[in-house]
């Protein structure tokens, strides 16, 4: 009986994991009740995850015999198949729902722990809400009622208010993960992704993107770092999980193979903090994507020092970007132009208008009138230095114009970097620049698509209306007017 509610307990917190894999013994999510000597910092939400005292305890004891257990070797993963299961919500679950419930019901399910995936071929999400009305006591019809989405999203809703819980997509990492703002507010970068914590470090996320299709050596290079004491560990053929103690802290990491490409998160937190962090690991784990198919509103770390992309729009050193980017800066630069000014900004297009004093041979941006229709696009742009290991500055991807000025990307990528980049059709013409939009305070409803559009023609009437004549379009290369945007704030 222990046994199996301990392999429920993982189940639960890894999601569907192929059964094949060699599993380390004693694996388990780190849950505990609060204690009563503890003070935490932050009064616990009420949900779902922390209401299960059975499996709480089953927890409990199951971190005992991983202590005292043995450790069986780590048997070497094979070739991942082709037909794994899939990772991400299809769209017969959400069939006839409104666009700006689906991200809310998806966070609601996510946060509950009913979502954690599908091994069977099934979609997920349609198994998801079949968790939660086998846990209401419903009927399980595996589509929502409208009482149910209601209620979904009410207690997503209050998910929110105690906890700040958004899900979101990291540009550094191009990750999807669920994040509890308010008891990690602090956001900065990390050597290979970024970190979020709480004011004093008590609980610490940071995701990681790793070039490496050597998955088993980075997981043993995990397992190795100082100051760690495993007591679970599991090696897969396309992932990897592993936690136990470092130092005085709890940590927990888990990573994903794909494409030649490792991308992860590592979790750390002091043990005072476990009977609150409990269940956020949980909807984390749940929530954590790191290859989404779907998109989602970006992280917005506010950074000490950002990078973004910027487009030359005249010869007299007029430069537009992203406004999101340019939100708080001390010190704004055009990377091998020199300083920029902000002369203005459009909250209504998203626009903002830098300027640069006493550049010279510059190649303005080809501005065509037209409206852009939806198809296949390519975004030129500059991703963040970190990204480019080595390579040339300028970096395209592939993505697609949907209606709504939506752009979607082909493949989960990395976007920092690239908030005021280009957007070019098939043949190269230049339709817009692309927006990204950031979950700057927790919202499981984005106005607006994570990433959209603003057209050619939007930025010729923003120029007209300040003096600025645009450069008519002929023929000109619209990747030479592209320019590295750099804003350093305190």
């Amino acid at each position: 009986m222990r046994l199996a509610l301990l392999l429920t307990m993982l189940a639960f917190v890894l999601g569907a994991i192929p059964a094949r894999a060699q599993d380390s013994p004693g694996i388990v999510p780190k849950v505990q009740e609060p204690a009563s000597q503890a003070k935490p910092a932050a009064k616990p939400a009420a949900s779902s995850s922390a209401g299960k005292p059975g499996m709480v305890k089953a927890a409990r004891e199951a971190r005992k015999q991983a202590r005292a257990a043995p450790q069986k070797p780590v048997a070497k993963p094979e070739p991942a198949k082709a037909d794994a299961a899939k990772s991400e919500p299809g769209p017969e679950a959400l069939a006839g729902i409104p666009a700006d419930q689906q991200l809310a019901i998806q966070s609601a399910l996510l946060w509950s722990g009913d979502y954690t995936g599908s091994s069977g071929g099934d979609d997920p999400m349609q198994a998801a809400i079949r968790n939660y009305q086998k846990r209401s006591k419903a009927k399980v019809t595996g589509e929502l009622t409208a009482a149910e989405r209601a209620n979904l999203i009410a207690a997503a809703h209050d998910h929110e208010q105690e906890y700040g819980w958004s899900v979101v997509a990291d540009p550094a990492t191009g990750v999807r993960i669920g994040l509890p703002t308010k008891l990690m507010p602090v956001a900065r970068d990390a050597a290979r992704g970024t970190r979020w914590s709480s004011a004093h470090g008590e609980v610490q996320v940071e995701t990681f993107r790793v070039k490496t299709a050597d998955l088993a050596a980075l997981f043993e290079q995990e397992k190795k770092r100082p100051a760690r004491q495993i007591e679970y560990s599991a090696l897969h053929p396309d992932n990897f999980v592993v936690g136990g103690m470092q130092g005085l802290k709890i940590f927990s990491v888990k990573a994903q193979l794909r494409d030649g490409e490792v991308r992860g998160f590592t979790i750390l937190y002091d043990q005072m903090m476990e009977g609150i962090v409990a269940p956020v690991v949980v909807a984390m784990a749940s929530a954590f994507s790191p290859f989404p198919e779907r998109s989602a509103p970006f992280a917005a770390p506010a950074k000490p020092v950002e990078y973004g992309t910027g487009l030359i729009v005249s010869g007299n050193g007029d430069i537009v970007t992203d406004r999101n980017l340019t939100r708080g800066c001390q010190v704004i630069v055009a990377k091998g132009l020199g300083d920029a000014d902000r002369i203005a900004e459009d909250p209504d297009s998203g626009l903002a208008l830098l300027r640069v004093y006493g550049a010279r041979k510059l190649a303005p941006l080809p501005l065509a009138n037209g409206t852009p229709k939806p198809g296949d696009v390519t975004l030129v742009g500059m991703p963040d230095p970190k990204e480019q290991d080595g390579r040339k500055p300028l970096a395209e991807i592939k993505a697609r114009l949907a209606d709504g000025a939506a752009i979607e990307l082909r493949e989960p990528a990395p976007m920092a970097g690239f908030s005021g980049a280009a957007a070019l059709d098939v043949s190269g013409k230049f339709l817009g620049m692309t927006e990204m939009r950031n979950a700057v305070l927790a919202s499981t409803q984005p106005a607006l698509p994570p990433v959209r559009l603003v057209s050619a023609q939007t930025i010729r009437a923003f120029l007209e209306a300040r003096d600025i004549a645009p450069t008519p379009a002929q023929g000109a290369d619209a990747r030479a007017s592209v320019v590295r945007v750099i804003c350093v704030r305190k």
